[in-house]
Formats: structure tokens, sequence, C-alpha cells
């Protein structure tokens, strides 16, 4: 921000569960406070879009608008069914809200053909739409057709409906005021089912949903999720085989699959999906949230941020928590990431003390700059405490460089790098026999608990190479980017890169509640970042090119930002591999011009070499 401010279905039903829809025990029924009204509302083409509306039933104020547009379904239909929390928390729905909930363009009870992250249209003309044009459309409905408004209008989302609420500061309606994107796409080649050009193969069942598309309003689901007759899903995508053969799973009825496999570069189609590159001089009040361990949308929320600062003059705070998908909007005394704790209550007093507080400002209070939050509140997950910055990443924060050193070390210090840039670590990447991106034996919709995992078993595979310092004397705050700038060959045309930052516990680390049985903490490898590149990206992601076989080449990788303190007896650690499944697919290490095509053949064990002037590069805080 510009200005200075003061710090201080069963299945649909678990996925919008699982996108972070709060599900709490409360004392309070929504229909013994609110009114309930279903409505269709016509957008400028025609189509109509089925919206609910929830109101106060006490008259005798006027309320702002508090709206979040979704295609997960704007359940429960009918006027005598609500729902059981209204809006993004407890507080602000027991406060007084008008509450509105609409379905996308083409889902579920609502008219038109749905797009899947549908693109902006800078200058519409005439009947043009996009969901800029529906948001705009929507406001200008409800300010003419409810009633007790005060004029304002917010809008927020998690996940996709997190989009919804970004694409909503496009919208240019004077009536919003304040917009919280949540675990926000910025980007579809680089959120969820792709990183940086790799496709998110643990993805792949999502398919379903969002790539069968209806002719007429439903209140049902018209899709359904292939049945794979097994819970072991490494097991399951090797048997598989090339990605060509999912095909009798999802066939030419499924768009998004045939979107996928059609467009395997970050071509026109995927380009104009992005929406971070839009963001620009935004007006309304924005918060963004999000989750440093949100394994979907981790690119959108840091990008979307970023943007709107770069030139805009509004009020855009940043806040990142100890959280994975959506986790802020739930209720749990005991704040966790699989094997490791961060602190109770975290979730509920930023819904109370920060979520409250800002939509209360801007849409009922001063709107202005006066409001007691911070830039940035981060939370710091070695720490795990909360920090207030009035930048991000903080502007005291410098970059220091580690070079992946000889014998597994990571150093600082280097006596001749020329010397050193001859030596390199190398191993087999076999494609048949890929490195897990987890211990555990399952097979999940989406994958979340792996952002924190011990990464033990990967430290000691033959294709996995490692570095680290020695146990640290001091504290080392690591506040912002990572940037792996990597030197390495292959015998072969094609690799994918994988770089994971990780906290080494010390030997007498206690475990937790949640540690499982099989574990413990001790010498704990807990994975703090990770990503991916697919190496045929590394100088561009429209225009891939192969790897000339044993030559030397730079791989650069962005890994998105981290807030973590590597505490003094631990250690700071580097492992680089080229395989990580079945979270992303198999390169075939054969340059082919579309993975999706390839054949069985294909697929070859090739060796890698990671030359030690490779280094990581890192954002830190003294």
């Amino acid at each position: 921000m510009k200005f200075t401010k003061s710090f201080f279905l069963p299945v649909l039903f678990l996925l919008v569960s699982s996108l972070g829809f709060a599900q709490t025990e409360i004392d309070f029924k929504v229909e013994d406070h609110y009114n309930k009204r279903e409505v269709v509302i016509p957008m400028r083409d025609g189509i109509n879009l089925h919206t609910t509306i929830f109101s106060p039933k006490d008259t005798s104020r006027e309320y702002p608008i508090l709206m979040t547009r979704t295609p997960y379904s704007s359940r429960p239909y009918g006027k005598d069914q609500f729902r059981s929390i209204l809006g993004p928390n407890e507080y602000l729905m027991k406060q007084g809200n008008i509450f509105v909930y609409q379905d996308v363009r083409g889902r579920w009870m609502s008219e038109g053909v749905y797009d899947n992250m549908r693109p902006f249209i800078p200058n519409k003309k005439g009947k043009q739409i996009d969901e800029a044009s529906d948001t705009f459309d929507t406001v200008e409905w409800l300010l003419e057709n409810v009633e007790n408004t005060n004029g304002r209008v917010g809008l927020w989302g998690i996940s996709y409906p997190g989009f919804y609420a970004t694409y909503s500061l496009l919208a240019n309606h004077p009536a919003i005021k304040a917009v919280s994107p949540q675990a926000s796409i910025g980007d579809f080649f680089f959120d969820d089912f792709h990183h940086n050009g790799a496709y998110f193969l643990s993805y792949w069942r999502a398919t379903a949903l969002f790539g069968y598309e209806k002719a007429t309003p439903s209140d049902t689901a018209w899709y359904s999720f292939p049945d794979l007759k097994t819970k072991d899903q490494y097991q399951f995508f090797l048997d598989a085989g090339p990605l060509k053969n999912l095909d009798k799973y999802y066939g030419e009825d499924n768009v998004f699959w045939q979107q996928l496999k059609e467009h395997p570069n970050y071509d026109e189609f995927w380009q104009k999906r992005g929406i971070v590159q839009h963001l620009k001089d935004i007006k309304p009040a924005v918060m963004v949230v999000g989750g440093l361990f949100d394994a979907e949308d981790l690119y959108g929320p840091f990008n979307i941020y970023e943007t709107i600062e770069e030139t805009g003059d509004n009020f855009n705070m940043l806040v990142m928590g100890p959280w994975s998908h959506g986790d802020w909007a739930r209720k749990r005394e005991r704040q966790a990431i699989g094997n490791v704790y961060f602190g109770d209550n975290i979730s509920e007093n930023y819904q109370k003390e920060v979520e409250t507080l800002f939509f209360n400002h801007f849409l009922k209070g001063e709107a202005d700059a006066s409001v007691p939050l911070p830039e940035a509140y981060m939370f710091d997950t070695g720490l795990r405490e909360w920090k207030s910055y009035a930048a991000w990443p903080p502007k005291e924060a410098e970059k220091k460089t580690y070079y992946l050193g000889d014998k597994q070390e990571l150093n600082e210090q280097v006596a001749d790098l020329s010397t050193m840039a001859q030596g390199a670590e190398e191993f087999i990447s076999d494609p048949n026999k890929p490195v897990p991106y987890s211990e555990d034996i399952k097979m999940v919709f989406t994958p979340r608990k792996y952002m924190t995992d011990d990464q033990r078993f990967a430290a000691r595979r033959p294709d996995v190479l490692v570095y680290e310092t020695e146990v640290l004397e001091e504290d080392l705050t690591l506040a912002g980017e990572v940037l792996a700038k990597l030197q390495v060959a292959t015998t072969g045309t094609a690799a994918d890169w994988v770089v994971k930052v990780i906290d080494v516990y010390p030997p007498d680390a206690e475990d937790y509640e949640e540690t499982q049985d099989y574990l413990s903490m001790s010498n704990y490898h807990m994975m703090v970042r990770s990503e991916v590149i697919r190496g045929r990206f590394r100088n561009s992601f429209s225009d891939p090119e192969p790897f000339e076989p044993n030559k030397k080449t730079e791989v650069n990788l962005q890994l998105q930002d981290i807030h973590h303190t590597f505490k003094k007896g631990h250690k700071l650690q580097i492992q680089v591999q080229s395989t990580w499944f079945p979270l992303i697919d198999r390169n075939p290490q054969t340059y082919v011009d579309n993975i999706f095509e390839a054949e069985e053949e294909d697929f070859k064990a090739e060796k890698h070499k990671v030359f030690h002037d490779s280094k990581i590069i890192f954002t830190v805080l003294e």
C-alpha cells in the first residue's frame, strides 16, 4: 500500500469444506436472525445467475453487502433451507451484514456456459461478458433490489471463489469498497494444476469437477469422479504408465482434460486465463490471505499482493499464516500441518482480530488509512509467532547466497569458486522408479500434508542430493523469496528439477500430539518450502527446448516466499531431485513435444549432475 498505516452431495460438501468454508458449532441459528431470498439476476447478455440473499431480520439499521461467487454451489437450495454459518466468519454474521451467494455462470443453478478461469476482456463492447461484468451487473441489481443496504459492497472467497473475488477488483464498480481474495489462483500455469510447466498429476481426479459442462441449471451434481479401486495413488499412477493411458477415464466430453492435453506450454490459451497481469491501479481496499503451507495456491496470494502493490495507492495488505488450504476459515484449537504443531486458536484469532476488523472498517466504518492493521501480517513458522511488517518482503531483509558444495555441504563462504565450479554431484534419475513425494500410502483428492512432511525418507535415497549447513549457532530468519540458480547437466534431453528447503530438527526435539506414530521429531526433516520446474521451460514457458546431452546448463527456479526462523541448534538443508511422484507427472527424460502424448519407450533413466557452483539465494532478516 502507498500510504502509512498504524501497526497494530457428499462429495460436494466434502469439497466445499476442504476449500475452507468454516464448519463450526455455534449457539446461533441463521434462520432466527436472517431472512432468505433466492433470485435470478439477469446479466447484460440475458443469462440469469442464481443468487441467494440473506438479510438481517433487524431492519432498524442499514447493512453492507458481503458477497461470494462460487463454482462449488450456493447450496442449500430452497427457501426454507439455511446455511449453518454465513459469510467469512461467525463474528461478521452475528454483527449483521447482508450476505450474498451466487452460482457463477454455467455452474449449478445458474444459466450459461462455464469457462474454466474465464479470460478477462479489458475493453468489453456491447454484450461481451466476463466475470468482471457479471460481478458489476450483480452488484447493480443488488443495490437496486435489496433493502436496508448502506451502499457498500465487499467480496471474499477462498480458492476458486477467491479467484472470483480477485476478478471483482476489475469490475470497477464504485460500490465495491473491500475485497479479500483468499488462496486465490493468480495464473493457472503456476497454481494448482501446473507449477512452472510441470503437470500436477496429484490433482488429476479434480479434473472431473471442472471438465464436464451442463446444458441447464441443476441442483445436483452432473459430474462423477473416476472409481480407481485402490488406496495407493503411487502404484495406481505408476501402473497406468504414460499420461495418454489416462484417456480411458476422461473422454472428449471432459473439456478441461482436453485443454490440459492440447496446451502443454504457456501459450495464449493459458496466458489469457491469468488474472495477475490485469491488476493495475486497483481502487478497493484489499486484504490478500493465504497459507504458508497451502499446497494448492501459494503462487496466487504472493503475486496478487505484489502486483497490486506495484501500481495501486489503495489499502493493500497481506496475511499469511501457518495454514494449509483454507485453514483460516476453520475453527480448531490446535493448528497443525501434518506432524508439525504451530499453536492454539490461530484461525479464530485471525477471524476475530484481522478479518472482521478489515471488513467492518471499510464497509461500516471510516474506510480510510486509520485502520489498525499492518501492511504484512506474517506468521513465523519456525518461531511460531506473528510478526507485523511495513512492507513485504521486509525492507531491512538482505540477500544471502549459499552454494551447493562438495561433501553435502551448504556453504555461505566459498574459497575458490572457479575450482568449485568444476566439481559436481551426480545421480541416476529413473522415471520408472520415481522419488515419492510422501511416505504415506494414500489416495487423496488433492495433497496437503506433504508441505511439512518429514523428508528423511527422500534424503536416504541415492537419487536425491542433500546439502546442509553445520548446526546453527544462532537463529537464521528467512523472510521473502528463494531463488535456486542451478548449474546442471544430463545425459538425456529432458529433465525436471525439484528443490526443497528443509529445517532439520535437533536430536532432542520432542514429539507433538500430531506426530505420526511411526515417526519422531528427533532429527525431523521438516519441509518448509519446495518447488519444481520442468527443465524444458528454463528459458521460456512458451517456447520449450531440449537439453543438449552432457552440457552444463543453467536452470533458475523461483520458490515461493518463506517466513521461517531456523532456530539455533537446527540445520538448514537443501534437497535436489528430478522426480516427485505422483505429485507431478513423470518426465520421460527424452524430449518430446507434448508429454501428454509420450509413449512408454520415451521414458528412460538418465544420469544427472548438479555442479558445485549451483547456489540458493535467500532473503534473510537479521
